[in-house]
């Protein structure tokens, strides 16, 4: 899994996604400026820079450095800093996309298979397949640690409300910070909440499966392989073995 904490301390707002420029820049040889032509430059550049970030931080997880970034988008990474100002704005960018993404895939599993376990099966299944296992923050996967009074950490609990077993995020940076991220985290672990609920009260997800345990599942079985049909072979593979650990059995 390369799912990895990094820089996710002190963004105070997002890249925005339109692309926009500071001065027009005239051509050099007196025909007036060129200011169409360098925004759709731009707009590309920018469409490159958030593909090339999905995969390399897909492939090396959220540590990987911006350098890379820009060497796969091939553009300079001075290119990418006018956009994102610092690589915390641009994980933060592709983490709530990704987010995002997997939120409409969940909720599109809740209202269009009317058996529980299918849903459930479907939107892992949905989800394994885009890779976006890969990129799930790192608050959403997080559990709490606690440790017992001779210091040694106990197993890693989720923070539940009274009567529910809904995933609660645990955040570990200031909460003026935290709280950014936590809307789209929070919608997704509600939705997958929902098909978690219905498959373990028809009594086919095993009890003790949890929220988390759904979205660690996602994250392990997305790995990143150079070959495209390997790894597609290796998820599919891999999510087989992982949905048969989830059922419940007689």
């Amino acid at each position: 899994m390369h799912v990895q904490d990094s820089h996710w301390s002190s963004a105070s707002a997002l890249a925005a996604g339109g692309a926009t420029l500071s001065a027009a820049v005239g051509s050099g040889r007196g025909d007036g400026p060129r200011t169409t032509p360098l925004r759709v430059d731009a707009q590309r550049n920018l469409e490159h820079v958030l593909r090339a970030a999905r995969e390399v931080f897909g492939e090396l997880g959220y540590g990987a450095p911006m350098e890379d970034v820009a060497r796969r988008a091939r553009v300079g990474v001075g290119t990418v800093y006018r956009r994102f100002p610092s690589k915390d704005v641009l994980v933060r960018r592709i983490a709530e996309e990704e987010t995002s993404r997997l939120t409409d895939q969940a909720r599109a599993a809740l209202g269009q298979e009317d058996e529980p376990w299918s849903a459930l099966s479907r939107f892992l299944r949905t989800s394994v397949a885009s890779g976006a296992g890969r990129l799930l923050p790192p608050q959403v996967l997080r559990v709490s640690v606690e440790e017992d009074r001779a210091g040694q950490a106990r197993v890693p609990q989720q923070r539940t409300q009274p009567g529910t077993t809904e995933l609660r995020l645990v955040p570990e940076e200031p909460v003026a910070v935290a709280a950014a991220d936590d809307a789209g985290a929070s919608a997704l672990l509600e939705v997958v909440g929902q098909l978690v609920e219905r498959a373990r009260a028809a009594g086919e997800l095993r009890p003790d499966v949890s929220v988390s345990d759904v979205l660690l599942v996602i994250a392990t079985a997305a790995p990143s392989l150079p070959d495209a049909a390997q790894q597609a072979a290796a998820s599919a593979r891999l999510l087989d073995i992982l949905l048969e650990g989830l059922r419940s059995r007689p």
